[in-house]
């Protein structure tokens, strides 16, 4: 049986398709949104890693963040220039190893990832080098698909294939990722889910349209107040104890243990 992997040519590759930035999906401010609850990020050392189009490091740059996004892809690195460009930011941007951050012990505020942790077979070394440059009193944000969820079925399928965009990737339950980071050193502060925003149907018909040359709207409204009404039910069981349990995503913000 071959052993799939998650390598950088898939990320060349992924991130060079003649596709401009607007039409590429972001994370709907999720990660900002979580984290601005927690702490004030001004004038705070905060590094996405795996940053690809590092749009949530624009947001916390505008909040007058130093942010630094690494990203071992040049093609992503790329397009996180252009993204700070058109916002008028400032980004360190780093072409490093995230098994390798290029940075001293206890240097950063805030360490956080999106779409990384789950292309690594063996996720510990990560997220030791995460809590070896985070701050004593510093912040982790990890943020993974969710094992429940008709999304991990059809990405098992296409693995199987071997036409899935990053070559490889896993996915984890609350549970599961609460305990690697325990096991990491970390302590769990507070979790969230997130529902597809479109809907997952409405992004595989989108993509399947841009291959045939078809461009679709990034986000629909077909008809406003039922737009509303779903968003606002989204929200609501996102917000509720369900939205860890059901959502194709979840999220967790934690801290370094302390000593007792």
């Amino acid at each position: 049986m071959i052993e799939r992997t998650s390598g950088r040519k898939h990320w060349d590759d992924f991130w060079k398709r003649d596709r401009d930035l607007s039409e590429i999906y972001d994370n709907d401010g999720r990660i900002p949104e979580e984290i601005l609850k927690c702490m004030d990020v001004r004038d705070a050392v905060v590094m996405e890693v795996g940053a690809a189009t590092a749009r949530d490091s624009v947001i916390f740059a505008e909040k007058g963040a130093i942010s630094v996004a690494l990203d071992y892809s040049h093609e992503a690195l790329r397009l996180a220039r252009e993204a700070a460009q058109r916002a008028n930011v400032q980004l360190l941007l780093v072409c490093g190893d995230a098994l390798a951050l290029p940075f001293r012990d206890a240097s950063i505020d805030l360490v956080f990832h999106q779409g990384v942790l789950e292309h690594f077979r063996d996720p510990m070394p990560l997220l030791h080098e995460n809590v070896r440059v985070l701050k004593d009193d510093g912040t982790v944000l990890v943020d993974v698909p969710q094992t429940v969820h008709i999304y991990t079925l059809i990405k098992k399928v296409l693995i199987a294939m071997n036409v899935w965009f990053a070559g490889w990737e896993t996915q984890f339950t609350p549970r599961q990722l609460a305990d690697l980071l325990r096991e990491a050193g970390l302590e769990p502060e507070s979790t969230y889910g997130r529902f597809f925003s479109p809907s997952l149907a409405y992004k595989i018909l989108r993509e399947l349209m841009m291959k045939l040359g078809i461009r679709m709207p990034l986000r629909p409204v077909l008809l406003p107040p039922v737009h509303r009404f779903r968003s606002n039910l989204r929200r609501k069981v996102e917000a509720s104890f369900l939205g860890p349990k059901l959502g194709y995503i979840i999220g967790i913000i934690a801290g370094k243990k302390r000593d007792t």
